[in-house]
């Protein structure tokens, strides 16, 4: 009977798998779910969410919380810094842009790190990184000294962004994927609250006091991480890789799956990995040149995974955040503790909505949420520069602009926010997913960088709604890059997102190699069973 039952539910996931109309579509044709059929009720209680999957996410999620208090912190610590050590606008835009810049080295690095010692300990190096830079901040007596500090935690910053995503994405399943994968998104945007709650408690301080403080106390919730290092294991899939297939299958096991699952989970991942029993199927290519040089279904993973990134934050975001004090000021908001009392407004709404990107998204789809969060975007930007531009000064403007950038924050929480990096982590194939995910990784701070080095200088040059209507042609752009190029990832495996992106001919010779694949797990299962 054991057997019995194992050959059914096997035979019932090839069916789910191949019985399509039509099994040769391309990537323009992902709209359709007849190739891709939805999970079963079999597959949805194998991927049932358990405990540990959960554990996990929250502990890989720490680093986020350090990495959002810094975003949140310097939006108000910036004005204190800048009355303390009298530093010059320009020096202010070094100081909060030179974090995104300097990103991009551990982004670089971090692929190949993460390939080499493994994802779980790039995590504990990233960590290492955010807390000594915070640290060395905290502790500052002069610019030269948070520059420093600024630098440590920008390369902590890449290596973070980059990690926590695709560590989360390996270990989730199927069908609970864009939710678990979120949670980094989630933390970040509590950091940015609690950074924004911090400047208001303790800007009645001394002001060669509170910025320091303010710095210092983030360090703490990001100590857990090392509590953290003990109880989580190293991601399945890399493990495949480094050919250790028993620790994997170790992992998976403890997650709760039966062992019939996990054979088929393996499976799947040494076929991903090029290194299953049909090795000699899968041509051995330089990574980098596969990335550099690569065909048309690498491309089109390249196109979505680092244009995503791209609009991420080419629309504002980081504007927002670090220089919300700003824009408000120019609004009409002029006493600080004012200016800091509307900036926790301002990431209530981008933590309260982020949660509802977290629970939505794998009920309604990555691309739904991207709709409305780029349309909304686009909408709110446009109403914020018609109000600054048109309205001058007064509390009907103050009030307009509170609630435009209250809308766009949350907006974007619902969409780029959270599913930019669900999706980067979704769309590249297992040996390109680390240094695929660490050149995404690159765009997004070098974009990041940019628009937090420039807005003073645009503002000062277009004004403040000037700079507001740039980004929100931007925003445009966005949602038509979301309609024409993103695909629908949602339920869909890591190992058969790939197809999306494949031709006819190239769509159609995977098919024929999961066949095979299938074949030897019915092998597999007959000996289980037996």
């Amino acid at each position: 009977m054991a057997l019995t039952s194992a050959l059914e539910n096997t035979n019932a996931r090839m069916a789910v798998t191949f019985g399509g109309k039509n099994n040769t579509k391309s990537m323009e044709s992902e709209h359709s779910e007849d190739f891709y059929e939805p999970l079963t009720e079999h597959q949805g209680q194998r991927s049932r969410i358990s405990k540990k999957y959960v554990v996990y996410t929250i502990f890989v999620s720490l680093n986020q919380l350090l990495l959002g208090y810094n975003v949140g912190l310097m939006s108000g610590a910036i004005i204190f810094i800048q009355e303390d050590l009298k530093i010059t606008d320009v020096q202010q835009e070094i100081l909060v842009g030179i974090f995104g810049f300097v990103s991009l080295l551990g982004s670089v690095v971090g692929g190949k790190t993460s390939d080499l010692i493994g994802r779980k300990w790039t995590l504990a190096l990233a960590a290492i990184l955010l807390q000594l830079g915070s640290t060395t901040m905290a502790v500052a007596t002069s610019f030269q000294i948070l520059i420093l500090g600024r630098l440590l935690s920008g390369v902590g910053m890449g290596l973070a962004v980059m990690i926590a995503p695709m560590y989360i994405a390996e270990i989730s399943p199927a069908d609970a994927r864009g939710l678990l994968t979120s949670f980094p998104e989630v933390f970040v945007n509590v950091g940015i609250l609690l950074g924004y709650v911090s400047n208001y408690a303790f800007s009645g301080l001394s002001v060669h006091l509170n910025w320091k403080i303010m710095l210092g106390v983030g360090i703490l919730p990001s100590l857990f991480i090392w509590f953290a290092l003990f109880i989580i294991p190293e991601s399945p899939r890399w493990l495949v890789m480094q050919n250790r297939v028993e620790e994997s299958r170790s992992v998976l096991l403890k997650t709760g799956e039966n062992e019939a699952d996990v054979e088929e989970r393996l499976m799947e991942i040494q076929q991903a990995a090029g290194i299953s029993d049909d090795v000699d199927k899968y041509a051995e290519r330089s990574v980098l040149r596969e990335l550099l040089i690569p065909s048309t279904s690498v491309r089109r993973m390249l196109v979505v995974g680092l244009g995503i990134q791209a609009f991420q934050q080419v629309t504002g975001i980081d504007a927002v955040m670090y220089y919300s004090p700003e824009i408000f000021k120019d609004a009409g908001i002029e006493n600080n503790s004012k200016l800091l009392a509307v900036t926790v407004a301002v990431g209530v709404s981008k933590a309260a909505f982020v949660w509802v990107s977290t629970f939505l998204t794998d009920k309604l789809g990555r691309k739904p949420l991207l709709y409305v969060c780029t349309i909304g975007m686009t909408l709110s930007l446009s109403t914020m520069g018609f109000t600054l531009a048109l309205l001058g000064k007064g509390q009907v403007v103050i009030a307009l602009a509170i609630l435009c950038v209250c809308s766009y924050v949350a907006f974007f929480s619902l969409g780029l926010g959270p599913l930019c990096s669900v999706v980067t982590s979704e769309v590249f194939p297992l040996r390109l997913r680390a240094q695929a995910s660490a050149l995404a990784a690159v765009v997004n701070r070098l974009c990041s960088a940019f628009v937090a080095m420039s807005f003073l200088s645009l503002a000062q040059k277009v004004t403040v709604s000037g700079t507001f209507f740039i980004y929100a042609a931007l925003s445009v752009l966005s949602v038509l890059f979301v309609h024409t190029l993103v695909p629908e990832t949602k339920g869909k495996s890591l190992e058969h997102v790939k197809l999306l992106f494949q031709d006819q001919t190239d769509c159609h010779g995977s098919k024929m190699e999961r066949g095979d694949s299938s074949e030897h797990l019915v092998q597999k299962v007959i000996v289980i069973g037996a």
